[in-house]
């Protein structure tokens, strides 16, 4: 059986007041945040709490999450940061690294499958995670306590929000590189759990962030004009959040970001 929960993280003014919230149903959820971080910190930070809640089953765990920087991160560009010693590409230091290190360590000798959901798109996990960490971001922000919530109360193989799965390799993380079906929360276990279940995804190989390498694609540019090009591209407010979510990643501007992406 699999654990199916949704991760999610918010910041007001980003960085600022910032929340964090997991989520597998009503009885089991778990919420916090900080006076002042990023919204990348609250979104690993999410999911490095779901981890250390559910250590104690043996049951996969299928975590879906709104940011492809906390899904790349850690399938992706995580094996390449070790190697180098938490270093990226151009020799500077991996951002968030404590909590990146965190999520390595938690998911050793686990069977954890990831997946991209979009975002305030009405998907009933991902939208009750996200209630509830931009709730404790705002808990924050006027100096409260947030709702903390009951955290993780069920006994291993219980009924809430469980499916079937195919097997994972438990020493590597997978992820989705498209959109799926999100299951709906399960109310009880009367109805079979393997229905909503989703298809096993495959093993995410390792590969460097998109712009490492295709940067040398601006590499004479300056030869072939010496005019300035102004160039404007409308963007979606989901592709918007995802290429600052990558710019933060690499420690780069948005603007430096979208050069290296042409």
């Amino acid at each position: 059986m699999t654990i199916i929960a949704a991760a999610d993280g918010s910041a007001l003014g980003n960085p600022g007041p910032n929340g964090w919230a997991w989520y597998i149903d009503d009885d089991n959820w778990a919420a916090g945040g900080s006076a002042h971080g990023t919204n990348n910190q609250g979104e690993l930070q999410a999911v490095l709490e779901l981890l250390t809640a559910t250590a104690g089953t043996d049951e996969k765990l299928h975590i879906w999450c709104d940011s492809r920087y906390v899904i790349d991160s850690v399938t992706k560009w995580m094996p390449n940061w070790k190697r180098r010693g938490w270093r990226k590409s151009d020799g500077g230091p991996v951002l968030n690294r404590d909590l990146l290190e965190g999520i390595d360590a938690a998911m050793r000798g686990r069977e954890v499958q990831f997946s991209w959901v979009k975002g305030h798109a009405g998907d009933e996990l991902n939208e009750a995670a996200d209630e509830r960490a931009n709730a404790a971001a705002q808990a924050y922000k006027n100096g409260q306590e947030p709702r903390r919530g009951p955290g993780f109360t069920r006994a291993s193989g219980a009924g809430a929000a469980v499916a079937a799965s195919a097997p994972i390799a438990a020493s590597a993380p997978v992820a989705a590189s498209a959109p799926v079906a999100s299951p709906a929360p399960a109310s009880a276990a009367s109805a079979p759990a393997a229905a909503s279940a989703p298809s096993p995804i495959a093993t995410a190989s390792v590969a460097e962030p998109l712009w490492a390498e295709a940067s040398d694609l601006l590499d004479g540019l300056d030869e072939r004009t010496s005019n300035p090009i102004e160039v404007r591209l409308a963007l979606s407010g989901d592709e918007h959040a995802r290429l600052l979510d990558r710019a933060e990643a690499q420690g780069v501007t948005l603007e430096e970001a979208l050069r290296r992406l042409i």
